[in-house]
């Protein structure tokens, strides 16, 4: 059982979240502007942000699979390699920060610690990063894509 000292701790932060969680908007910035706000993105317009920004980066193998009517998890997975564990990374970085930059969207990062295999949720699109091996290994073009059909190139 935790100590008292432990247990009010515990409660503090609790109670120092909830109000930063239920605070106000943020004022706007100085001069009376808010700050730079960002339109919202088609899911094709995303799609169009992230195969580019994948490109500049010399993603290899690049796939897109149109999950519209088959998955309620997004409306496009996009799958592509790199060529060693710092590729990988550096795609998957150069992604969240240009969606981030460019269209105030927001990413979640998986894997990036191992470099191996990188999963980025933007949303809308599901994006996959994997080192050749590990995207032989776990073949997700074959789980996702049609039997019989070939992985179309974007």
């Amino acid at each position: 059982m935790p100590s008292a000292g432990v247990m009010s701790a515990c409660l503090k932060e609790d109670n120092d979240l909830s109000h930063n969680a239920n605070a106000a908007p943020a004022s706007p910035a100085p001069g009376g502007q808010m700050t730079q706000s960002h339109p919202a993105v088609t899911s094709e317009a995303l799609l169009e942000h992230i195969l580019a920004s994948l490109n500049d980066d010399k993603a290899e193998d690049i796939v897109t699979i149109d999950l519209r009517g088959k998955s309620a998890m997004g409306d496009y997975m996009v799958i592509c390699s790199g060529r060693s564990t710092r590729q990988v990374t550096a795609i998957a970085e150069k992604l969240t920060d240009r969606l981030k930059q460019d269209l105030g969207r927001l990413s979640k990062l998986e894997g990036k610690g191992q470099g191996d295999w990188v999963l980025i949720d933007t949303g809308d699109i599901i994006v996959h990063v994997f080192r050749p091996e590990v995207r032989e290994f776990y073949q997700l073009e074959k789980m996702w894509l049609p039997s019989g059909a070939t992985a179309p190139q974007a």
